[in-house]
């Protein structure tokens, strides 16, 4: 099964369990089914409950809260991640919020799927990856998806918590079969243990092998699936006793997901290094893009300098 299928299958499932469930998104009917195909199928089999919208994500996120708050869960599907930006006021101010400014009386059962990240050569505004500038805000849950684990059961698991969730889906995934977690690299007192998410794993995960055929240097992979509120302890519990430990992202550098990783580790972990995508926006020119965000390569020799530090 590819993360597509598995993503799709579980929003069958999930409208088929719940009457009042709505997924609403800019063109998310049949036959188009969505820019990367996920709602495929669904408007057929689910005519009233499945809605297009226009080109306004503010409207759609403020929509969704709206009837969220009036008790109809709702899925919304961004068509671009980029572009969360117009909905942040709904988000942070108001789906995030609404629990608390009603003293814990209403819900907020709402879910924004949001495609993002590069390397499909889409240029600097459709290739981003903006999830940072959500986490740490009181009131959500970000998740990000990988093909390590099944994003299907992400999707279930932001849906039975009845409360606002941002799942981050990678461009480039959709097509990736569904592996599990017996697929990462977890070798036996690892040498270096590279942190990360979302569309780094796979790269994590070749340059691992790598490292261990090439160099002899014993890599682990701690594929994290919650961003935000952060795991701080379940990321020391898996990264153990390893004393080298690389923080992966494509995000910009600075306030970000390698931040947070160094917080949580800071005292328990001897050397620690982050690799990042560029501080400048993405190029159109998909070889240039290619060249600036973190790929095997570029993980494999951080990993080497991160080892030859003792």
């Amino acid at each position: 099964m590819r993360v597509v299928e598995s993503i799709n299958r579980a929003l069958h499932d999930l409208m088929e369990a719940n009457p009042r469930l709505i997924i609403m998104g800019e063109d998310v009917l049949d036959p188009y089914g969505g820019a990367f195909k996920v709602t495929k199928g669904l408007s057929t089999a689910y005519p009233d409950r499945v809605w297009t919208t226009p080109i306004s994500e503010g409207g759609i996120v403020g929509m969704a809260t709206g009837m969220a708050l009036k008790g109809k869960p709702v899925i919304v599907e961004l068509m671009f991640g980029d572009f969360i930006a117009l909905a942040a006021d709904q988000i942070i101010n108001h789906a995030a919020k609404f629990r608390w400014m009603y003293n814990e009386q209403v819900e907020v059962p709402v879910i924004i799927r949001a495609p993002m990240g590069g390397r499909r050569g889409y240029g600097p505004t459709h290739s981003q990856s903006l999830e940072k500038h959500f986490c740490g805000v009181p009131g959500i849950t970000v998740l990000a998806a990988h093909e390590f684990a099944d994003p299907g059961m992400i999707l279930h698991r932001a849906f039975a918590a009845r409360s606002p969730h941002l799942i981050i889906e990678n461009k480039v995934m959709y097509a990736r079969p569904v592996l599990g977690a017996a697929a990462l690299p977890s070798p036996p007192d690892a040498d270096i243990a590279i942190v990360t998410y979302g569309g780094c794993v796979e790269h994590a995960v070749a340059a691992a092998n790598k490292l261990a055929a090439e160099e002899e240097i014993a890599t682990t992979v701690i594929a994290v699936e919650q961003l935000s509120p952060f795991p701080d302890e379940d990321i020391r519990r898996q990264v153990g006793n390893c004393s080298r430990v690389l923080a992966l992202e494509e995000g910009t550098p600075g306030w970000g997901f390698g931040s947070e990783c160094a917080r949580a580790l800071i005292g328990k972990v001897k050397h620690f290094s982050a690799l990042t995508g560029p501080d400048h926006p993405i190029p159109s020119s998909r070889e240039w893009e290619d060249d600036v965000l973190p790929g095997v390569s570029a993980i494999q020799a951080a990993c080497i300098d991160l080892f030859r530090k003792g």
